[in-house]
Formats: C-alpha cells, sequence, structure tokens
C-alpha cells in the first residue's frame, strides 16, 4: 500500500505544474491533442464505438476539441455523470447543442434523459503520469473504479490527455489503480507496454 501523504505530496506538485502553464498556450495543446489522439484513430489505434470524455474541471487540458473530432469521424460520444463517491461514472451521450446540468462537483454533464453509453475508448483526466502508464487523479477513484468495470464487460482503451508538464518520474500506485494503455500530451504520444 502507498503511503497516502506520498500521493497528497504528488497531487500538490501535479498542481502546482498544471496551473503554472499559461492561459494563452492551453488552446494549442488542446489541438495538438486533439490532432494526436485523431491520427491514432485513423492509424487503427483506437476502437470505433462509443468513447467516453470528460468536461474540463479548472486548469486541466480541455478534452472537448477531441471529442468533438471523434463525434466527426461517427463515434458516439458521452460525458461522465459522477455518483457517489466510491461508484463507477456513467457516461450519458454528449450532444454540444443539447442542454447540459451541473453535477454533483459542479461539472457540467449531460442532462437527464440523454442516452447511457459504455465507451469502448475512454480520454481519461489526470493530475499526474509517468511513463509506465500510471496516473494521478483527485482521489475519489472514480475512473480506477470505472476503468475495472469496463474492463470487466469487455476491452476498453485508456487514454490519459494531460499537459507534458504532469509527467512525473513515478506516480504512488496502489493495488486498485488502473492503467492506462496511451498517454497523448501536446509533445509525445505514449503507447504504455503491459
Amino acid at each position: 500500500m502507498t503511503d497516502p501523504q506520498a500521493k497528497d505530496a504528488a497531487r500538490r506538485e501535479a498542481r502546482v505544474r498544471r496551473d503554472a502553464i499559461a492561459d494563452s498556450d492551453r488552446p494549442a495543446a488542446s489541438a495538438t491533442v486533439r490532432d494526436r489522439i485523431a491520427e491514432l484513430a485513423s492509424d487503427g489505434h483506437l476502437p470505433r464505438g462509443d468513447a467516453g470524455g470528460y468536461w474540463p474541471l479548472g486548469s486541466e487540458l480541455d478534452a472537448r476539441p477531441a471529442l468533438l473530432h471523434l463525434k466527426e469521424l461517427g463515434h458516439t460520444v458521452g460525458l461522465p455523470v459522477s455518483g457517489p463517491r466510491g461508484t463507477a461514472l456513467v457516461f450519458r451521450d454528449w450532444d454540444p447543442e443539447a442542454p447540459m446540468a451541473a453535477g454533483r462537483y459542479g461539472i457540467q454533464e449531460p442532462a437527464e434523459g440523454r442516452a447511457v453509453l459504455r465507451p469502448l475508448l475512454l480520454l481519461v483526466p489526470l493530475l499526474a503520469f509517468d511513463r509506465s502508464g500510471h496516473r494521478l487523479g483527485y482521489g475519489a477513484g472514480y475512473y480506477d473504479r470505472t476503468l475495472d468495470s469496463l474492463r470487466d464487460g469487455g476491452a476498453v482503451v485508456a487514454v490519459g490527455v494531460a499537459f507534458a508538464a504532469q509527467e512525473i518520474p513515478a506516480v504512488p500506485v496502489d493495488g486498485h489503480d488502473e492503467r492506462l494503455d496511451w498517454i497523448v500530451t501536446e509533445r509525445e504520444t505514449l503507447r504504455i507496454r503491459k
């Protein structure tokens, strides 16, 4: 079991690094990540079908340009709906023209009545990552439980999306932490070998 203080220290450091990225650099980074994900999709590295993503919180990399491009490629795209802490996320169909609602943490999510999806491809937010495919989130475990649940039901490709500055030498991990299949930043695309 990892020392909780080590994870907290890594989270603090990761927030400082991510928050230090200039606002003027963020849109270009999101566009580059979109292009890298489009390249993975066109090269056949990403599954066709339902894709899940996230609505950016605070200074997270904005994955919406990549999600919109996936929609253009024919994917049905969903955004998460947060349930009680300790549960897996549910993904509802996202249409940028449809009404949104403020969710559990004030994050925008598709309103009630939108279709529920089971993503085969999941763009995952993170605070920090390392080159072995481990990620550090906010600590509630939503994405680890979601990936575990999705993987129990079949294959899913997890793509961590972040700014390159969020890389750290080694993410402190526990037995329940789920690894990513790919990490995409504005600087590079990393395929994780398991």
